[in-house]
């Protein structure tokens, strides 16, 4: 794993030491931030399930003003401190480690975040669906900036709805589907 453009360039990220993240391949990374690149400058960000960083940790080498990580693996959030610490970003990353739908569902946080990654595990779709539509409610609600995108990785085998979020793109790669959704235009 490792940053694949911007001012960390070429900078390698610990892996994950569990079985409890995929990591995305540089591949898939580099398309997606094909895509993301005009989003980027001054971006404030959510990688929620965020494993180790790697999507969170790029938008920051890609000129992010700042990134909030999402992670509640105890082991995936301490390699995520430890990359963070790496790159020297302390001053624009916050990790938050307890129960991310608790986090965004409390009325008195409200953000502004312009990109938002969603990349829980796969079988949350399958399990939890009801829960990811509450969070897509939650972000767009009190989290989102208006003309803000979430991007939702998950296995190509299922998909979900997640209003009032509206699909704008969706890429397949083998088994893994991207889709990058926005928020409704405002009337």
């Amino acid at each position: 794993m490792r940053i694949i453009a911007g001012e960390f360039r070429g900078r390698k990220l610990l892996p994950p030491d569990t079985g409890a993240t995929r990591p995305v391949t540089d591949r898939v990374k580099q398309s997606v931030f094909d895509i993301l690149t005009p989003l980027l400058d001054g971006a404030v960000v959510y990688d929620c399930f965020a494993g180790t960083g790697s999507m969170g940790l790029e938008c920051l080498s890609r000129g992010a003003s700042r990134v909030t990580f999402f992670e509640a693996d105890r082991s995936a959030a301490g390699r995520l401190k430890q990359n963070i610490t790496t790159l020297k970003v302390d001053d624009r990353a916050t990790v938050v480690s307890g129960d991310l739908f608790r986090w965004l569902a409390d009325p008195a946080r409200r953000d502004a975040a312009t990109l938002v990654f969603l990349d829980p595990p796969y079988r949350f779709l399958r399990e939890r669906p009801a829960d990811l539509r509450s969070l897509a409610a939650d972000l767009a609600a009190r989290h989102l900036a208006p003309g803000a995108t979430l991007v939702f990785r998950h296995d190509a085998a299922d998909a979900l709805d997640l209003p009032p979020l509206i699909q704008a793109d969706v890429r397949d790669y083998g088994s893994m589907t991207v889709e990058f959704l926005s928020t409704p235009q405002q009337a």
